[in-house]
């Protein structure tokens, strides 16, 4: 048994060739110090991250690009089914018009009595409903775009082109003119305006020869 000599301190073996340095024992890396593997993986996890927001910000502009599609597409199939079934209903009722023309006409004469008054008002009033309004009135000035003219006079008693007989009442749905009003019109006596005028211009020289009207 061997015993230790005090005041030396055992070394490590140290293998031959190896220099001094190579027997110091290495310092441990400093606590803090991000490993160069931990850098280089934040930035790609960055990278990556980026990537994903831009390709979700893409996706999204699809889908609300699809969606404005998807609205537009509803409403012009919703625009086209009320066309259709505005043309589809004006179809019908401008074939049912000669038949409203006779109920008119019985009307008038005193026809319309009994069971044909009780089916003929019912019949004018699902036309009603569905949209139909009749227009056309004597005394109410000519407008060509839904008065048609048949006949034509002069009256001293107009001062414009007026409708002084209809002669088949007009039909619209909505805004839409189905039938214009059939009239006759008149239209003022021609050189009425012209005696007016003169009329007017004796009646102001008299007043003036004699000074004028009275004043109360």
């Amino acid at each position: 048994m061997t015993e230790e000599t005090p005041g030396f301190e055992e070394k490590p073996d140290v293998p031959s060739g190896a220099t001094p340095e190579d027997a110091e024992p290495k310092a441990a890396p400093a606590e803090g110090a991000a490993p160069a593997g931990d850098a280089s993986q934040d930035v790609a996890l960055v990278a990556q991250l980026d990537q994903a927001r831009t390709a979700l910000g893409e996706r999204t502009a699809d889908l609300q690009r699809l969606q404005a599609e998807f609205q537009n597409y509803r409403r012009r199939v919703e625009r086209d089914r009320v066309a259709v079934k505005e043309i589809a209903i004006a179809n019908l009722l401008t074939e049912l018009l000669p038949v409203l023309d006779d109920i008119g006409r019985a009307r008038e004469h005193g026809e319309l009595v009994g069971g044909f008054k009780s089916v003929a008002e019912s019949l004018e009033t699902v036309a009603a409903k569905m949209g139909l309004m009749q227009f056309g009135k004597e005394g109410e000035p000519f407008d060509p775009t839904v008065h048609e003219a048949l006949m034509h006079s002069y009256a001293p008693d107009v001062t414009e082109t007026t409708c002084v007989a209809i002669l088949q009442p007009g039909y619209r749905i909505g805004e839409r003119t189905i039938r214009p009003a059939r009239v006759a019109v008149a239209e003022p006596q021609p050189g009425a305006q012209t005696v007016k005028a003169e009329d007017a211009e004796e009646t102001a020289a008299d007043d003036k020869e004699n000074g004028g009207p009275e004043e109360g």
